[in-house]
């Protein structure tokens, strides 16, 4: 598959062997339910630009280098969003799912090398970016954000007051983020 240019419009990046019903699977290790194996930290990828519809990506971004190999000396989250904005049609969604810097989760792997909060996915959004004065970073994509949370059990039967209070002072209340990101 290295010479054909992939052309599917379901995608689900890192899919390891929980490969998401009704996508194509990509992942650097070639184990069960993976349809393609690739390095996400080599760029281009071997995707048609402009192709994909939906991408899914769970618990792969906590795992990206802030340096990649290569000339291309941009933080490895940069590099990863950026082809992933070149290979969605415009109107293309992609959801995120980590563990968010507040869970023991996101300290506890030591294969993590980055904390995912709500902020670091503003980047991502040029007019966010034109109005907080942030320089591009070598930021070539624009997504409309919006973010929702997996939180655990015990504050799932709490007041929203009390949630509220908690997403802000406590740790360990909010497990993951859930990001959906859609092309602009």
């Amino acid at each position: 598959m290295k010479d054909k240019l992939i052309n599917e419009t379901h995608i689900d990046l890192a899919c390891g062997i929980g490969k998401r019903e009704g996508y194509f699977g990509i992942d650097v290790k070639d184990q069960p339910g993976v349809d393609c194996v690739m390095n996400l930290e080599k760029y281009p990828w071997n995707i048609e630009s402009d192709s994909v519809e939906d991408i899914y990506c769970s618990h792969y971004v906590e795992h990206i280098p802030h340096i990649l190999e290569g000339e291309d000396k941009r933080d490895g989250l940069i590099q990863f969003m950026n082809e992933v904005y070149r290979i969605l049609k415009v109107g293309g969604r992609l959801n995120v799912i980590a563990p968010y810097y507040t869970s023991i989760r996101a300290f506890g792997d030591p294969t993590h090398v980055r904390f995912i909060c709500d902020m670091s996915f503003n980047y991502f959004n040029a007019q966010w970016r034109k109005e907080a004065n942030i320089p591009e970073y070598g930021i070539n994509c624009n997504f409309d954000i919006k973010i929702s949370y997996r939180i655990n059990n015990e504050m799932a039967l709490k007041s929203e007051e009390v949630r509220a209070k908690a997403f802000v002072h406590d740790w360990n209340v909010i497990e993951d983020i859930i990001v959906e990101m859609v092309k602009i």
